[in-house]
């Protein structure tokens, strides 16, 4: 054991299997262990060993776990250990995974997913929990109406309106509702009532969140950033210094034009859609609301958006603004700046604008 300086674990429920390997990359043990022996195994490796497993349910606890024995564990991102998977030699199997994992954590520029708090993973099954009774409500909404409509019912397409007629329709005796659907809708309706009355107590830790964090309170300044974006980047970044620019926060957030450029052409494409699909879809559902009331604003991010969407059109304007939150939240929370609406960015070498002065 006191061989070993890199370890590939590949995770699951009740069988964890291991890659272990020492300083010249030399194989030392491959071998399955019972869930509940893992932990036995792995204080018996050398203080500072590194230990990687692939970023996936359950990772984060292993981590801060190991962490606690003096162990350096690492979490990594599924897509950046699939080119090490040696599919034509060993398959996709448990064993080849710890192998890929292995390798991928000893290549000096990999990247690693940092280590979330138990906070953090708390404040994010807020979210889930949130995101799942939105598509319990959609479902049931469409089963309600679906129903009513196969005995000659129909409602327009809002929630809205189906929540304010529901009621009459399931009161009214002239419709030819049989007493057993007026009952089951009656019920469908009462979980639909709860299923609201959730998505609110999610909506009010979510608020409070924001309002007790000072990192969440900054970003929800923005335009296009509300209480539910700014809780949820805070929760999953946590650590905004990780990234060494507000351009790599964006690209990690997968909001930049994807490349194909050869020759010295460049080619941009569209965006990768890498990294988190909840903060992306959240940033992009922010800014189109703020590009649809550009117009109304007078500061400068309002106005080079009108500009913006004038010349390059709705989805582009709406994925560009989304980015440019993006990297301001990054830059309010690293340099511990209060946001200005109006604030021009200054190459470095150039000599910043003087500001004008309003009349008397």
């Amino acid at each position: 054991m006191n061989e070993i300086t890199r370890v590939g674990v590949d995770l699951a429920k009740r069988v964890i299997q291991v890659h272990a390997v020492d300083a010249t990359g030399r194989v030392v043990a491959a071998k399955a262990l019972p869930a509940d022996k893992f932990a036995a195994w792995c204080v018996q490796l050398p203080a500072g060993c590194l230990v990687a497993m692939e970023a996936c349910g359950g990772a984060h606890h292993w981590a801060r776990k190991l962490r606690g024995f003096g162990l350096d564990a690492r979490l990594i991102a599924g897509h950046f250990v699939t080119p090490y998977r040696m599919a034509g030699k060993g398959g996709k199997n448990d064993a080849a995974d710890a192998a890929a994992i292995c390798e991928a954590a000893g290549r000096p520029h990999m990247r690693f997913v940092p280590v979330k708090t138990p906070a953090q993973q708390a404040l994010l099954a807020i979210h889930r929990l949130r995101e799942g009774y939105k598509e319990d409500r959609t479902a049931c909404i469409n089963r309600i109406r679906g129903l009513l409509t196969e005995f000659g019912i129909v409602f327009a397409q809002s929630p809205d309106t189906l929540r304010l007629g529901l009621a009459d329709v399931l009161e009214d005796a002239s419709n030819e509702l049989p007493g057993i659907a007026r009952l089951a809708l009656q019920e469908a309706r009462l979980h639909w009532i709860e299923l609201e009355c959730h998505i609110a107590s999610c909506d009010e830790r979510i608020a409070a969140h924001v309002r007790t964090d000072a990192q969440a309170k900054a970003a929800a300044q923005l335009a296009g950033i509300g209480p539910v974006t700014a809780s949820a980047l805070v929760a999953t970044v946590g650590d905004f210094t990780q990234f060494k620019n507000g351009a790599q926060f964006g690209s990690w957030l997968g909001l930049v034009p994807r490349q194909n450029s050869s020759g010295g052409k460049t080619q941009l494409g569209r965006i990768t859609k890498r990294g988190d699909d909840y903060l992306r879809t959240l940033l992009i559902q922010g800014a189109k609301s703020a590009v649809m009331t550009a117009h109304k604003r007078s500061d400068k991010i309002s106005q080079w958006l009108v500009q913006l969407l004038a010349r390059v059109g709705w989805q582009k304007a709406v994925v560009a603004l989304a980015n440019k939150n993006a990297r301001i939240v990054w830059a309010l929370l690293t340099k511990g700046r209060e946001f200005d609406p109006n604030y021009v960015s200054v190459k470095p070498g150039e000599v910043p604008p003087i500001p004008a002065v309003k009349p008397a």
